[in-house]
């Protein structure tokens, strides 16, 4: 049995997981409700948070996989990309229970896990095969990537200044919706008319994106809205919501089938939080439809950060010997 310990600490959420031979045992999520107040992740209070949950987070995911520590074939923990501060404490537990147990070390990189999230449970036609394109969108990061095989992946486009999540928190917190934003967008989108308003969609070369310009425009159109009417959010927040969150999800489209025109590969996958809006998923699954291709949808569980996804990327890395030395160190800026 190879038995795989994830540790995940790259931003607000301590995860511990618990893999067995690529099916998950165990994935214990422990939130920080202390950034609620501040309407946004406080990178000093999150490190501290991550000290204090780590050590009974590893301990319940051990338990509930019913597995003892002595079992373990190997500690899998998020290197970056993430928060600095957050991402010490994983990394620094990781080396020390690597070395306790006498055990190897495996990094992780944050979006590569997000992506082989996929792979947790796999069940043949129900996970995608290579080779295919993965939309990767979160909070800090979009991009398209080509992935050849579960290590190998390409990141061939990619947002040139703000991500796709930053548009949809930065619009909430001008919306004064409460912390955090990008889901409550979601669920009154749900409600409203996304044809109501336009908003512009920004072009940029290749397969690039591009959100800062329409975070610009969200903003203005906000206050001018505020101008004509005090009352202007409050009678119209569904529609506000449905037409701006059309705008993001048309804009990550667009340039996923121009991705998919150019390497014709009819394969297609999504992960990072944003992954679980559910306009982003009706639209991938109206492609599917008029482009011909297979998409693939994560389950909700693994779309936000999680120690699950991180865990299954140790033990595919494992199967390659592919481990790490305890001089290793946490990499805020770590690309694909």
């Amino acid at each position: 049995m190879i038995n795989i310990l994830g540790i995940e600490s790259s931003c607000d959420e301590t995860s511990a997981a618990v893999i067995q031979n690529g099916k998950c045992l165990s994935n214990i999520i422990a939130e920080q409700k202390v950034h609620e107040q501040y309407g946004g992740v406080v990178p000093e209070l999150a490190s501290r948070a991550h000290q204090q949950n780590i050590v009974p987070v590893v301990d319940a995911a051990l338990k509930k996989a019913k597995i003892h520590k002595t079992e373990l074939s190997a500690i899998a923990f998020t290197k970056g990309p993430g928060l600095m501060g957050s991402l010490l404490v994983g990394t620094s537990f990781s080396k020390g229970l690597s070395l306790g147990l006498n055990i190897p070390l495996i990094e992780v990189n944050h979006m590569q896990a997000h992506i082989l999230a996929h792979f947790i449970n796999k069940l043949d036609g129900l996970t995608p095969s290579f080779p295919f394109l993965c939309l990767t969108v979160s909070g800090g990061h979009t991009q398209i990537v080509r992935v050849n095989d579960y290590l190998k992946m390409e990141v061939i486009g990619e947002t040139t200044d703000d991500a796709a999540g930053e548009a949809f928190d930065k619009a909430a917190k001008i919306l004064k919706l409460p912390y955090p934003g990008g889901p409550l967008i979601d669920s009154y989108a749900k409600e409203g008319n996304a044809m109501a308003f336009s908003f512009p969609k920004i072009s940029v070369p290749e397969l690039n994106y591009s959100f800062s310009g329409l975070k610009t425009a969200f903003l203005y159109f906000i206050k001018d809205g505020i101008r004509k009417d005090e009352k202007f959010i409050e009678k119209n927040l569904a529609d506000i919501c449905a037409s701006y969150q059309q705008a993001i999800v048309s804009t990550l489209l667009i340039k996923l089938e121009k991705a998919i025109d150019q390497t014709g590969i009819s394969q297609i996958a999504i992960a990072g939080g944003v992954s679980a809006n559910s306009g982003l998923r009706n639209s991938l699954l109206q492609l599917q439809e008029t482009k011909n291709v297979k998409v693939f949808l994560p389950p909700f569980e693994y779309c936000t950060d999680n120690a699950a996804m991180i865990a299954i990327t140790g033990y595919y890395k494992f199967l390659q010997n592919n481990f790490t030395t305890q001089s290793v160190t946490a990499s805020a800026r770590w690309n694909l």
